[in-house]
């Protein structure tokens, strides 16, 4: 992996899509009122992020932390350049979302044969077949697809997913008509040899296609690991605000690599990043109040690495004492 020298790092553009209100939001203990999702998201819609996944047009009964989905999406101040996007997991989601006025459907199935089954009680088979059809509906009405592929970089219970097996079911995807995929760190298992091997893979595959990287910080390597994407070609990343998020077959998984985090990075490197870092800043400050809790992200509670401290009155006499010893 090389460092991209900063003339690189000036022309190249880096998307970043928010994914907070629903991979964050959907595992929280306690229900977040539907005006405060939307009072969130309409605050996000103003920082210059290139999607926002709303919701989950899922089952109430199987995360009823995102029961409001038909509100919420109905609900929100939609600001131009936006994408408002959403995960369907099968042909009735779907049907919600678009009547709904989603923009993007997410579709999601898992690299992983024993993931899929724990996490969608479908094999990756059936979980195929039933998104297709999915993808059928959509393109009927013109709605822009992306499928979303967990575990891509490894699953808790298998290991390691072939990349054969993934870029296997991109194709089979791609091949439809869906315009992106997204390559989900899922669990937090990926190192950035193996992200920029996958991505690379994935570029020289299908240079046409729209490529997300979705990355967990569960093992400290997610920023490390957004910047062996940007080497090997992928220039958009999902990230959560704060921090937030996990995955509930993923035992100690903590949350998605940090938004503001990974613009704070970027950004300091010199990539074009059109992002508002200090709106987004005073949106994640929200969050505790809003979850309960205190959340993970860095540069929320160190500030931004250009934000210098005033120098203590103090200076003068050590200064002095110096210049005199």
């Amino acid at each position: 992996m090389s460092v991209p020298t900063s003339a690189q790092a000036l022309a190249q553009r880096i998307f970043i899509q928010e994914v907070g209100p629903r991979d964050g939001f959907q595992i929280e203990a306690c229900f977040i009122p539907t005006g405060d999702k939307l009072a969130l998201i309409d605050e996000l819609s103003l920082c210059g992020l290139a999607k926002i996944e709303v919701t989950s047009f899922t089952s109430p009964k199987a995360i009823p932390a995102l029961a409001d989905a038909d509100e919420v999406m109905r609900g929100l101040r939609r600001q131009p350049g936006v994408v408002y996007t959403a995960l369907v997991p099968n042909l009735r989601g779907a049907e919600r979302a678009l009547a709904a006025g989603t923009d993007e459907l997410n579709l999601v199935m898992s690299a992983s044969e024993t993931h899929n089954l724990l996490n969608l009680r479908m094999t990756r088979e059936q979980s195929a077949s039933r998104l297709l059809e999915v993808v059928a509906l959509a393109k009927e009405g013109g709605t822009a697809l992306n499928v979303s592929l967990s575990t891509s970089f490894g699953c808790p219970m298998e290991g390691a997913v072939p990349p054969s097996v993934v870029l296997g079911l991109a194709e089979r995807f791609l091949a439809q008509g869906v315009g992106g995929i997204t390559l989900c760190d899922t669990t937090g298992m990926a190192h950035p040899g193996q992200v920029g091997a996958l991505c690379r893979a994935f570029r020289a595959s299908f240079p046409q296609a729209e490529l997300t990287v979705h990355l967990h910080n569960t093992r400290g390597m997610g920023l490390a690991n957004a910047l062996a994407a940007v080497d090997a070609g992928a220039d958009r990343f999902d990230a959560s605000l704060g921090g937030l998020g996990g995955c509930p077959y993923a035992p100690g998984a903590t949350g998605n690599v940090c938004t503001e985090d990974l613009v704070h990075m970027f950004q300091a490197m010199g990539f074009q990043v059109d992002v508002d870092l200090p709106r987004l800043l005073t949106a994640a400050r929200t969050l505790p109040v809003l979850v309960g809790h205190d959340v993970p992200g860095q540069v929320l509670h160190a500030g931004q690495s250009l934000e210098l401290h005033p120098v203590p009155a103090s200076l003068v006499e050590i200064r002095a004492r110096a210049i005199s010893s």
